[in-house]
């Protein structure tokens, strides 16, 4: 899962990047609503995590018009504003869920998962196909009911391709699931992954669709 933070205070957007990035998500940081919207316009993300206090707009009106042109990701707005009245702004704004500061890492990391999940369209952390069974949020993943052990990287590969359901993912939009846009990325990085993962699951679990990218195989869309 990939998790764009738009927070201007540098205490606690180092936090939560240093929180999320141990509970295995990719995370990236900006401080202003202006940066949120380029970055938006130019990375894939999978859950936004939003402000509401920020230097250059108020959240609020940011989320509104990030609505109003379209934008379907999940949002999680993340505030010290408590009043009942802003939690119903937030939610008729756009928002998806609402959480407020101070918070428990655990608790904001288990939201992102729900929300991702909800936005799938199931019910229930684990991700199976055929004798597959893969918990984005534990890290857990089973081959034929026995624990397989994935690196970070390759547990995002996995989910980012199972969430895709059988869809052709371009090598960029891999990228973008496993690396945030501060991290230098090695030429070959992406296919070492991926013969990580046939290593590890079965030479055929990947099909590369030449010239395209890939996908999961068999998975039906």
């Amino acid at each position: 899962m990939r998790v764009l933070l738009i927070e201007d205070d540098e205490l606690i957007a180092h936090g939560v990047l240093a929180g999320l990035r141990a509970h295995g998500l990719t995370v990236d940081c900006v401080a202003t609503a202006a940066q949120a919207e380029v970055t938006l316009s130019a990375v894939h993300c999978d859950v936004v995590i939003l402000d509401l206090g920020l230097p250059d707009e108020d959240g609020m009106s940011l989320l509104q018009r990030l609505r109003a042109g379209g934008m379907t990701l999940p949002v999680l707005i993340l505030t010290a504003r408590d009043a009942v009245e802003d939690r119903i702004a937030g939610l008729r704004a756009g928002a998806d869920d609402y959480l407020l500061k101070p918070f428990d890492l655990n608790e904001l990391a288990a939201r992102l998962h729900a929300l991702l999940r909800r936005a799938a369209g199931r019910s229930v952390d684990v991700i199976e196909h055929g004798p597959l069974r893969l918990n984005p949020a534990s890290g857990e993943a089973f081959l034929e009911g026995q624990a397989v052990v994935l690196s970070r990287r390759e547990l995002a590969l996995l989910a980012a391709l199972l969430h895709a359901r059988g869809g052709i993912l371009s090598a960029d939009q891999l990228k973008d699931s496993l690396y945030d846009f501060n991290e230098e990325i090695e030429s070959n990085a992406l296919n070492v992954h991926i013969h990580h993962l046939r290593r590890k699951l079965g030479a055929d679990i990947i099909e590369t669709v030449r010239g395209v990218g890939y996908r999961f195989s068999g998975v039906n869309a």
